[in-house]
């Protein structure tokens, strides 16, 4: 078994090595206009297209209470009409140029995405341009995306179990912090936010000198420059926005929390504080978060699904943030199995890791995975602007993307079992049910 691992991601060095030959730090040009905008480059002539990640660095978390949820709002308002392009006219107009457009808000960042044949970058210039620069505030368009935005909210909280025990273990697990509030914000401030908190929200988080764009595909250096130059140049940066200074104190003592709702069987949330991303322990908690629960063979999904049957499904995850966050453990109970037998089984297997560690054959397979991901992912136009936008904005610098492979192998089984011991605890952990109205 160890053999054919080894053997696999050496097959996969070989094809990565050639990958990288094209792809690497020395390839991704950068510049910065007067505003502040910046700009990275990143050239791939192997499809005749092109995407335009813009990332803004505004999420939740630069929110406060009576205005959140702005954030995933500005995610709807900023496809509803501006100066040039009115509403719908951005969809309706890349559709027909053979593009497409999405987006995303998380606690953290807003990414606008659009994806475009490489002849139709000047076009995509001038989309953007418009909808930053002249972005409309429309009442009307106000009221009717604050509708679509609070249906979404009902929804979420009606048809997805893991949404309000996830927003019930946030924020219990976190008191002071902006995390503490959902990416979709309060259902009072939804209904409430006025015009004015809109118009001066966008004028300080949507400004080029928030934004960091980049552009990988059939383009040059000097295409992109020249298109910078004459659509985002002249869009006016904004005072800096203010910095998230609050820290969240360390928690001293395990915290619980119980949703009701009507479901078949219990969901379980188990949530550890971690550092940022940033942190030089996130590499290993990375490949423990796999080691944890990638594959039928991982630590949970072998002992709790597979060998003892108590849940039907188990996954973690490590979501890439600016502050330190959350290591969360999800499972979902499997019928007439109480949601605290598959905590003690969740804490065994963690105490296991804790106490003995994990083989050096684990840890090979996730490095080997780890490998493969990176050169999967960017393999694609697509994926290169993902990975080159997230280490830029999340690792403070997109060149540490390179540094990645090896930041990953430098990881030791010593690692793993000393941020397992160092956050696992159980007065670091914040602990949620979500079961039916029924007696306990």
């Amino acid at each position: 078994m160890f053999y054919k691992i080894r053997l696999g991601c050496f097959l996969f060095l070989l094809i990565g090595s050639r990958l990288c030959s094209q792809f690497n730090a020395d390839g991704i040009k950068t510049f910065t206009l007067s505003n502040g905008m910046k700009f990275l480059v990143v050239p791939d002539n192997s499809i005749p297209n092109a995407n335009m990640y813009l990332y803004f660095k505004v999420g939740s978390r630069n929110e406060y209470t009576g205005i959140t949820g702005l954030s995933h709002f500005f995610e709807h308002m900023m496809f509803n009409g501006a100066k040039k392009y009115g509403p719908k006219q951005l969809d309706k107009t890349e559709e027909f140029n053979g593009g497409a457009n999405n987006a995303y808000t998380t606690e953290n960042v807003t990414v606008y995405t659009d994806w475009f044949p490489a002849s139709k970058l000047e076009l995509l210039f001038d989309i953007e341009s418009d909808r930053i620069a002249s972005l409309a505030f429309d009442s009307v368009m106000i009221e009717s995306e604050r509708e679509v935005v609070h249906s979404e909210w009902r929804t979420d909280l009606e048809n997805s179990p893991w949404e309000p025990l996830s927003q019930a273990v946030v924020g219990v697990a976190f008191n002071q912090h902006p995390y503490h509030w959902p990416v979709i914000g309060y259902e009072d401030d939804i209904k409430n936010w006025k015009r004015s908190d809109l118009q001066k929200y966008f004028k300080t988080y949507y400004a080029p000198n928030n934004c960091i764009a980049v552009i990988t595909g059939n383009i040059t250096f000097d295409e992109v420059k020249n298109l910078a130059d004459k659509y985002m140049a002249p869009i006016p940066g904004q005072t800096p926005p203010p910095p998230v200074h609050i820290v969240e104190p360390p928690q001293t003592g395990e915290r619980t929390v119980m949703v009701r709702q009507d479901v078949a069987t219990p969901y379980l949330l188990i949530s550890y504080h971690v550092p940022a991303t940033k942190d030089s322990d996130y590499y290993a908690l990375d490949v423990l978060n796999a080691v944890l629960s990638t594959g039928n063979s991982s630590r949970l999904y072998a002992a709790i699904v597979d060998n003892k049957q108590l849940a039907t499904n188990i996954f973690t995850d490590l979501p890439l943030s600016f502050d330190p966050f959350e290591f969360n453990v999800y499972a979902e109970c499997a019928d007439n199995v109480k949601a605290t037998d598959v905590e003690a089984g969740i804490y065994e297997e963690i105490d296991k890791i804790k106490t003995s560690g994990i083989t050096e054959t684990e840890l090979q397979k996730v490095k080997n995975q780890k490998l493969m991901d990176f050169y999967s992912q960017v393999e694609t136009i697509n994926g290169k602007s993902g990975a080159v936008g997230d280490y830029e904005v999340f690792y403070g610098d997109y060149k540490k993307l390179f540094e990645a492979p090896e930041n990953y192998n430098k990881v030791t089984v010593d690692d793993i079992k000393r941020v397992a011991n160092k956050y696992f605890k159980k007065s670091n952990r914040t602990v949620g049910v979500l079961q039916s109205n029924v007696e306990d």
